[in-house]
């Protein structure tokens, strides 16, 4: 079903085709002048804009003008009488309209078999935009490495859920596989053949991501030109995944819970509704119960969101997966390199598989992708992830963590302070040793640090920022 607008000066024209066209299911705005078409165009995204051609004022061809230049993604539809059949079959020629019909007593008939047609060539244009954007390629479950019980039970719950077209809500730490997931989930299920979106909420602004994700209009902004589709339009039918929810902002929160509630979207700077059939499959590497505790997350859109959780294991928890997925990036990246490697060397496939890869899958690839282009031999020897320097220095930190402790537990009440003692130093040392031990003990992990430490992942990030760690 589409968003129509019909133009005609005739108003039982437009009355004939508003009725007609609801009943197969259609929204439909009439205006009964070229000059009310153009600011409707201006305000709105429509998916087929039929018009007819002679006018008084703003005829047609004008609308059809206007159509291309502010809403270039619109089909448009000439209707003509007899004598103005000339000027309609120079437009479709001229590439501007998508089709033409003669009016006569098949009219609607014809209309509906036009509109058709167009929607068809949207729907088409739609889903190349999306596999443009999305260069990554289709995934099954057999893109999914591993035979670890672990993975085996992911994958059928994919194979579970897929069939749905209930929202889902992905939990994994970074690196683990989320999205490969959510697109298996798609690729399983009965949208498949229809577009799969992706868009990274922590990798835009609160306005921007509005306008990526619900469109705009034309004015609505400066810089905005023309009118837009936004993602969710462009994944109608399909599959929208919306990746790092946990960093959208409350605003946008408000936002998106109307849109998977009413199953409307409405660009910015627009004033219609726009009716979309959307399965939303999101994901977070944040604990979102303890931000909707916190009040960062809203507790309302959380069970819009979570209708069914899916946790992605960590690596450390499938470690019999590790060798099938060093030797699958090494089938990867081996050939793109020039190298001919047989195998991974069982000496560096041991090392690898008791490795605890804080970076999970992520971190593995790029081990193995660097190991690939530095290998001269037959056979990949694999050196282990250097420990990082903030990974250092929490390591440090644990080591002296028992003498800090002593040394705070040593000034009890009563207790003779050393000579030039200051307190806020000596705080800061304690809070920056904490900081450090914690970090060692979950391997770098922020996430798991706060809750060694009791602490909120806000809080734990602002004195991570304070001691510059």
């Amino acid at each position: 079903m589409g968003n129509i607008l019909v133009c005609d000066d005739e108003r039982s024209i437009c009355e004939l085709l508003d009725i007609a066209l609801r009943r197969d299911g259609h929204k439909v705005e009439t205006v009964t002048s070229g000059e009310l078409a153009k600011h409707k165009i201006d305000s709105a995204l429509f998916d087929v804009i039929v018009t007819d051609i002679k006018m008084p004022g703003v005829n047609g061809v004008e609308v059809l003008r206007h159509a291309h230049q502010i809403s270039p993604d619109s089909a448009v539809i000439l209707m003509t009488a007899v004598d103005d059949y000339e000027s309609a079959v120079q437009a479709v020629k001229a590439g501007g309209a998508t089709d033409y019909i003669r009016k006569s007593p098949g009219l609607v008939d014809e209309v509906k078999l036009a509109i058709a047609r167009a929607l068809t060539k949207v729907s088409l244009s739609r889903q190349n935009f999306a596999l443009r954007r999305d260069a990554a390629t289709r995934n099954s479950l057999d893109n999914i490495v591993g035979a670890s019980p672990a993975l085996e039970k992911l994958k059928q719950t994919i194979r579970t859920v897929a069939t749905t077209s209930s929202t889902i809500l992905i939990y994994g730490e970074s690196g683990t596989g989320k999205e490969l997931v959510a697109r298996a989930v798609h690729t399983c299920s009965p949208r498949a053949a229809e577009a799969f979106v992706s868009v990274n909420c922590g990798a835009f602004p609160e306005t921007l991501l509005e306008s990526e994700l619900f469109g705009y209009v034309k004015g609505a902004f400066t810089g905005a030109n023309q009118n837009r589709r936004g993602l969710f339009e462009v994944a109608d039918q399909g599959t929208i995944f919306l990746d790092e929810i946990g960093e959208m902002t409350m605003p946008m929160q408000v936002k998106l819970l109307r849109v998977l509630q009413e199953r409307t979207v409405r660009p910015v700077g627009g004033t219609s509704e726009i009716p979309v059939d959307v399965r939303v499959i999101a994901a977070t590497n944040r604990d979102l119960d303890r931000q909707v505790t916190e009040g960062t997350f809203r507790e309302d859109l959380y069970y819009r969101l979570n209708v069914i959780p899916i946790r992605v294991p960590d690596l450390r928890e499938r470690r019999e997966d590790v060798p099938l997925l060093a030797n699958h990036f090494l089938k990867k990246y081996a050939p793109g390199a020039g190298k001919s490697i047989h195998g991974v060397e069982a000496a560096s496939l041991q090392a690898l598989a008791g490795y605890d890869w804080p970076g999970n899958v992520r971190q593995l690839e790029n081990t193995i992708e660097r190991a690939v282009a530095l290998e001269t031999s037959s056979e990949l020897h694999v050196e282990l992830p250097a420990e990082r320097p903030k990974a250092r220095a929490a390591a440090a930190g644990a080591e002296g963590a028992s003498t800090t402790t002593g040394l705070a537990m040593a000034v009890a009440p009563g207790a003779v302070l050393p000579e030039g003692v200051n307190m806020e130093n000596y705080v800061a040392q304690i809070e920056r040793s904490l900081l450090q031990s914690a970090l060692g003990q979950t391997h770098g992990v922020q996430v798991r640090a706060a809750d060694v430490l009791g602490i909120s992942y806000r809080s734990f990030r602002h004195l991570m920022k304070k001691y510059e760690l």
